[in-house]
């Protein structure tokens, strides 16, 4: 049976310095989260768990009730890393407690499931599918696309790729998907998009290239075409026994709905938001939210193969706030420790995004503080992505979009681009803003 293509967004409901995401959330909290979701074409929550987290229990059933009550669905990714592996019965006993919630996403009759690492453990899950029902995707990126064929592609039914991310200053391309797609053959593929990465805490101190990245991975996804997709965060069987599946494809999922650390969150910041110690300096004040603006778009074509009509004019933009090199970088490296360390400021770039959503041909002012405008011509319906550079200048950033000389949307007026961080430390997280 063929599976409707759908798209995740990946929800931390743990932290890796174990300071809770979700741990303060109430159900009004899940609530919000899923109305959220919903409203912009998201089709399920993936949960990344810990192992030995006390508020699972709670914040399980927190989710799952919301879920039901609002016809969302969501489904399990135990993560192996942050606290340690799990153990196969306590996969087992969580798998087998919410198999029959009409809020579990499903894949032709069988619980879907995933994991953040784990591949020492990929043993377990023969058993674990010998007693449950289960359409398993695990990421185990670490072991590369290469040793998951010829080592553990008969205990799954298809991957989830964490490469979400460019090394260096370089823009991120679909070849790893594309390797990745090609080791599965003919199971599935759920593809990660991501908009951003930086952090600096005590146990990660890096940032990856973002700047056009929301925008052209979704490109890549439409190219790609995968099974599912899911925005991401990053978190530094024998044949016989696996259920047979008629389904080929590619999923989505978007790191992350809410991994403030790593500077990826689509979704709020709120009251009951977990942001680990040390990163609400490079947070606080900086929300993403905008980011979602495009998303029903976005979602559509992916689903259809094709842009679908542009009903209403949009316009999202987002940048950093102090130039590059203003002042210390916090010791913040370009790369991630297994990587070749770069100069963090060799990685961004000093520039403002826009991508604006268009029912007919425009025009696009862009401007930074008092500064003269940049104008683009979006020449057809649809989607126009760009950019400007800082070139030194500073101030509120005002984004307006025209056609035949009349504003279509009101004007778009951004946090100020300043020449130098206000407590001396260069923030490589991104504020984002849009009409909606």
């Amino acid at each position: 049976m063929a599976i409707p293509k759908s798209v995740f967004a990946h929800h931390i409901d743990l932290s890796i310095l174990q300071v809770g995401n979700t741990a303060a959330y109430g159900p009004s909290d899940w609530e919000n989260d899923i109305n959220l979701a919903k409203d912009v074409g998201i089709d399920a929550f993936a949960l990344n768990i810990a192992a030995q987290t006390d508020y699972n229990e709670a914040q399980l059933e927190n989710a799952y009730r919301a879920a039901e009550s609002l016809g969302f669905k969501l489904f399990l990714s135990f993560d192996y890393a942050a606290q340690g592996p799990w153990s196969s019965s306590a996969v087992l006993t969580l798998l087998q407690r919410y198999a029959a919630s009409p809020a579990q996403f499903m894949v032709n009759g069988a619980s879907f499931v995933s994991t953040f690492e784990g591949p020492d453990n990929s043993d377990d899950w023969r058993q674990i599918r010998a007693s449950v029902p289960i359409y398993f995707l695990p990421d185990w990126t670490s072991i590369g696309p290469d040793a998951f064929r010829t080592t553990k592609l008969d205990v799954v039914d298809g991957a989830f790729s964490w490469d979400a991310w460019p090394q260096g200053a370089t823009d991120k391309t679909d070849e790893s998907d594309q390797l990745w797609k090609a080791a599965l053959g003919s199971k599935t593929y759920m593809m990660p998009v991501s908009p951003w990465f930086y952090a600096n805490l005590p146990d990660k101190n890096w940032v990856w290239r973002g700047d056009d990245m929301w925008h052209e991975r979704w490109q890549q996804v439409l190219e790609v075409q995968p099974d599912f997709v899911e925005v991401r965060s990053a978190r530094s069987a024998s044949k016989s026994d696996l259920a047979p599946h008629t389904d080929i494809g590619i999923r989505q999922q978007i790191i992350t709905w809410n991994d403030y650390g790593e500077s990826h969150y689509i979704g709020p910041i709120t009251a009951a938001s977990g942001i680990p110690d040390g990163a609400h300096q490079y947070v606080n004040k900086l929300p993403h939210d905008h980011w979602r603006d495009l998303l029903p778009y976005y979602i559509a074509a992916y689903k259809s193969g094709s842009p679908p009509a542009v009903d209403t004019d949009k316009v999202q933009m987002w940048y950093r706030l102090p130039l590059a090199t203003a002042r210390s970088n916090g010791m913040t490296v370009g790369n991630a420790p297994w990587e070749p360390a770069i100069d963090a400021d060799a990685v961004v770039e000093n520039k403002v995004f826009f991508t604006a959503l268009v029912k007919e041909p425009s025009t696009v002012s862009v401007q930074i503080g008092s500064n003269a405008a940049d104008t683009f011509q979006a020449a057809s319906p649809g989607l126009f992505h760009s950019s400007i550079p800082f070139n030194g200048r500073t101030g509120e950033v005002t984004v307006r979009v025209l056609r035949d000389g009349q504003a279509v949307i009101p004007t778009i007026t951004g946090a100020p681009v300043m020449p130098s961080p206000p407590n001396g430390l260069t923030n490589y997280n991104a504020w984002v803003g849009g009409s909606g």
